[in-house]
């Protein structure tokens, strides 16, 4: 379910989590893809934890943006969330792979996930809309 149809025109200057996710951005580790993807992820707190791709050369351990910032906030202590930006230089959104899916709704539950590229914001979702259906600890 997307939580807001229109998309506005530029980054809204008071919304830093879109900019904090553009700017890490620009420390990807894609030398194969060269599809560089920055995260932003917000704590109950208002405090933003940032994250990068980071690239192997068998693809299969690479660590996409979200997971990135997810665990650097998990590995120090934090663990309550409001919302994610995901920014990749594309025109259409660019959501989170099915993995970063799972292990957000695993740790932060049904939060907002804004989608955008270099110059606007592409898409706002609730994470429910994007993971309908989750395994989660109910079903262990």
């Amino acid at each position: 379910m997307l939580i807001d149809s229109g998309v506005q025109d530029t980054f809204a200057p008071e919304d830093g989590l879109l900019a904090a996710a553009r700017a890490a951005r620009e420390f990807a580790q894609a030398p194969y893809s060269r599809f560089k993807v920055g995260a932003a992820l917000e704590t109950v707190e208002g405090v933003l934890v940032t994250g990068c791709n980071i690239e192997n050369a068998t693809y299969g351990l690479t660590l996409c943006a979200e997971r990135v910032a997810l665990v650097k906030a998990l590995s120090d202590g934090v663990n309550v969330f409001t919302r994610i930006a995901v920014v990749a230089d594309t025109q259409a959104p660019t959501p989170p792979c099915g993995p970063c899916r799972q292990l957000l709704w695993e740790y932060c539950g049904d939060i907002e996930i804004l989608l955008g590229n270099l110059q606007a914001l592409t898409g706002r979702y609730r994470l429910s809309s994007l993971l309908p259906l989750p395994f989660d600890r109910r079903l262990l």
